[in-house]
């Protein structure tokens, strides 16, 4: 219960090689098209504040931290939160900035925005893009070299000037991790993929496991939150279903507790449904079986995100299997 008397789901936190909490389940921020008004968005937040979120995912590419800053503000206002201490921000770097003289330039253009520091920041993609290309590039053109260690050492400096608690990367293979860890002075302490029934990502959660580095699932529902977007042919989970039938559960909260079951794991969610951002939160109070998580493994395996459109003949990555590090 708060203060007010009202519910709120505790949600649990892992300890981070920053030696920092996050919150094990996280509130995503990212949509396709224009994100709602900021206020709008705001409001949003604020309701997943009271229903006990605490991690909020957010991203220069996805126009949302505006609103992540003023529910921030108007959360200690209402007395939901005591601290901007208490919540957990992650915020991302785009391919725009990546590179080592654009880094910090890039992360105080985001604090701006009602930040005094986030908690966590990440290099969205091992990819650098000229300035003002968009977000799914035209051309080669498009494309710069991307120095991932002179990106990542302007990152450090980051995390030395308390501007980043902690600092990460996204869409990472195991090579391109293997570089920073091999050369770099602080490790990244989380790598986001694409985690799913369909994309369990399970030789890359090994490898993290084994270097301290945390992995945080996005897009966690795949092919059954992917409605507007996903590659044909579909990928049915009447497993899932069955499953959630059975437990007397949505198809979500079992896909969001197998994730999270598996240990070493967190996962960013998004609905802007009240009722389903309450629903995605209550996980944490049951478990589900050896053999339901079994069933679960048998799914037929595809990547959603494939990132295709990073790829180019004269690029850096000459095919997607050079920008996943040979796991396509």
């Amino acid at each position: 219960m708060d203060e007010r008397g009202k519910k709120v789901v505790v949600i649990p936190e892992v300890v981070l090689n920053s030696g920092k909490k996050m919150p094990v389940l996280g509130f995503g921020t990212g949509v396709f098209g224009s994100p709602p008004p900021a206020q709008t968005l705001a409001l949003i937040l604020l309701d997943a504040i009271e229903l006990g979120y605490r991690h909020f995912d957010t991203a220069a590419l996805y126009g949302t931290e505006e609103a992540v800053g003023l529910a921030i503000t108007q959360a200690l206002d209402r007395g939901l939160i005591k601290t901007r201490d208490e919540l957990f921000i992650t915020s991302k770097l785009w391919c725009t900035d990546a590179h080592h003289d654009l880094v910090l330039p890039a992360l105080k253009l985001t604090l701006q925005l009602g930040l005094e520091y986030v908690d966590l920041y990440l290099i969205h993609w091992p990819v650098r893009m000229k300035q003002g290309t968009p977000a799914i590039p035209n051309s080669k053109e498009d494309f710069l070299p991307f120095d991932i260690m002179g990106t990542w050492e302007a990152m450090e400096e980051c995390y030395r000037l308390g501007l980043a608690k902690s600092i990460g990367v996204s869409n990472f293979g195991t090579k391109k991790l293997s570089q920073i860890l091999d050369n770099g002075t602080i490790p990244p302490a989380v790598n986001q993929v694409e985690i799913n029934p369909s994309w369990q990502q399970g030789n890359l959660r090994d490898f993290c496991k084994g270097k301290g580095v945390h992995v945080t699932a996005w897009s966690p529902l795949g092919f059954y939150g992917a409605t507007s977007w996903a590659p044909k042919p579909w990928i049915d989970y009447a497993i899932i279903k069955d499953i959630a039938a059975a437990k007397g559960k949505s198809v979500a909260q079992v896909i969001l507790r197998s994730i999270i079951q598996q240990g070493e794991v967190s996962a960013i969610s998004r609905s802007f449904n009240r009722e389903r951002m309450k629903d995605n939160a209550q996980i944490f109070d049951w478990e589900l079986s050896e053999d339901e998580m079994n069933k679960i493994k048998e799914i037929p395996q595809r990547r959603l995100g494939v990132g295709d459109f990073f790829v180019s003949e004269d690029g850096q990555y000459k095919s997607v299997d050079d920008l996943w590090d040979g796991n396509p």
